[in-house]
């Protein structure tokens, strides 16, 4: 009897055992189908070089809600945060690099494609700042391509340069080596990245190098600029291996910024990785809450995204917004010498923090407006005047565009003034805010736009289209992009860039 019970005892265990190992399987097939498209996500390209799209689940991406449109007579003004990144735009080209389906990135990564890095990734025509304004404006207003009962106005935003006399650059740069940088488009693409910048230094600047993956080790510490050999040599013999405990890393690099502090210089940590935090401080929230305290020392943190496999942005934006500091995303040599050689300047020097705009609409010209872009960087209007609220920086010769979808009030009364503009922000160090104001008149509207309106609309409508946008008129495809960018005289390598790509999108 008692044998016939062990029996028994032992083909129910066994039968659980069965069922909860099926039952595991077919949740991590489950599992894994989220994660990762089929073979046919790639329309039957086989390239092994391709990257690695949706090892990382959607919620590692901000989710983004479009700015509505506001009535004028309820809320006349409109306030956000500066906002120079530009990792979405590159991020977008890496795709399209990797004949990536048009529909396949909207459906996986859109929402994360945001408008304004976009827009601030191209030049534009601008005008010089004028006296001690930080900011050259230009101002255009033309009909909507997107929205047949709307205008839309173009604001392009050109700051002040950089004192020649700076007293060197502090860096820190804070290098990903964990198992998930292996790829050739990560630490190896980083290694030849940096070569650009290095070769850029100067007797002036010091160079400290701190890499993480299990625990965080100082490579190079408070190293002449002068010494490029050195420094080289220490990129070149970093291998990847190990977890990534991105937080210890970091403690480390603001403790090493902190011992070579220049006063009066540019004292920032570069932090290259593609976000994978999985030891120590692994949450947005997490990360957030660190940055935010570490602030106010005067040490800048941005942060340089790599590869696409696992990737996350939520994470390195969060870093650099909240840092004082800027977001790119390296997706090739051509980038790093963008970031690294041309854009040097804007990459390293700060001329403002906490940048701000406020808009104020004529109620008597302007019915409803809508904010194009800056989502995650709209603020309260009281917090316009709060010199104690955080808000994004500027470097020194950077652009960056604003746009608004304007509808008019009234086409039978003229009114001259329709918007007032100001920009608040603060030198760098400094505690008390300057601020700029302009009176934006109607004589800039027209309905023969610039070249460089037609191709901002482009590129709006393109970050819409991946947005799946409500607020697109039925009929706007891709193709409208293709048509409109094939009729203009670029005469720019990135705009032309971007043109090919999108003429060869399907």
């Amino acid at each position: 009897m008692k044998k016939s019970l062990f029996t028994k005892f032992l083909a129910l265990t066994f039968v659980a055992v069965m069922i909860f190992s099926l039952a595991s399987c077919s949740a991590k097939g489950w599992a894994e189908d989220m994660m990762a498209p089929s073979d046919n996500y790639y329309s039957g390209t086989t390239d092994e070089s391709m990257p690695e799209f949706g090892d990382t689940l959607p919620d590692e991406y901000g989710k983004l809600i479009e700015n509505s449109w506001i009535s004028t007579s309820e809320e006349p003004t409109s306030t956000f945060s500066s906002d120079v990144d530009t990792a979405s735009y590159s991020r977008l080209r890496a795709y399209l690099n990797n004949k990536m389906p048009f529909e396949n990135i909207k459906t996986y990564y859109g929402s994360s494609i945001r408008t304004e890095e976009m827009l601030n990734y191209f030049k534009y025509t601008t005008n010089s700042p004028i006296g001690d304004d930080l900011f050259g404006v230009r101002t255009e207003i033309a009909p909507c391509p997107w929205n047949a009962n709307a205008s839309l106005l173009m604001m392009t935003f050109k700051a002040k340069e950089a004192d020649t006399k700076s007293k060197g650059n502090n860096l820190v740069f804070l290098i990903d080596v964990s198992g998930s940088m292996a790829s050739e488009d990560k630490l190896p693409l980083l290694q030849k990245a940096f070569d650009t910048l290095i070769n850029s230094l100067g007797s002036n600047d010091r160079i400290s190098i701190v890499t993480y993956s299990g625990e965080e080790k100082v490579v190079l510490e408070g190293c002449s600029g002068n010494d490029k050999n050195r420094i080289k040599k220490a990129v070149k013999t970093l291998e990847a291996g190990g977890s990534t405990n991105g937080s210890s890393g970091m403690e480390r690099a603001y403790s090493i910024a902190q011992d070579y502090f220049i006063e009066g210089g540019n004292n920032r940590i570069i932090m290259a990785t593609d976000g994978d935090l999985n030891v120590g401080i692994t949450s947005t929230e997490g990360i957030l809450d660190y940055v935010e305290n570490k602030r106010q020392s005067g040490i800048y943190i941005s942060t340089l995204g790599f590869g696409t496999g696992g990737y996350n942005d939520s994470i390195l934006e969060t870093i650099a917004d909240n840092g004082n500091g800027a977001y790119y995303f390296i997706d090739g040599m051509t980038e790093a010498e963008k970031i690294f050689g041309t854009d040097l300047l804007s990459t390293l020097y700060t001329v403002a923090e906490d940048v701000k705009f406020q808009l104020t609409f004529n109620e008597l010209a302007i019915s409803e407006y809508r904010l194009v872009g800056y989502e995650n960087r709209v603020m309260d209007n009281e917090d316009f005047e709060n010199d104690a609220k955080d808000a994004g920086e500027v470097g020194a010769g950077q652009q960056l565009v604003v746009c608004y979808e304007i509808k008019w009030s009234n086409a039978e009364v003229y009114v001259e003034n329709i918007m007032s503009l100001s920009v608040r922000y603060k030198k760098p160090g400094e505690l008390n805010a300057l601020q700029n104001d302009y009176v934006i008149k109607n004589d800039i509207a027209t309905e023969n736009p610039s070249d460089d309106f037609k191709f901002a609309s482009a590129v709006i409508v393109t970050a819409m289209l991946l947005h799946d946008s409500k607020y697109i008129d039925e009929g706007i495809t891709l193709d409208y992009v293709k048509n409109t960018l094939k009729s203009l005289d670029l005469n720019d390598f990135y705009k032309e860039e971007f043109r090919n790509l999108i003429v060869k999108t399907y």
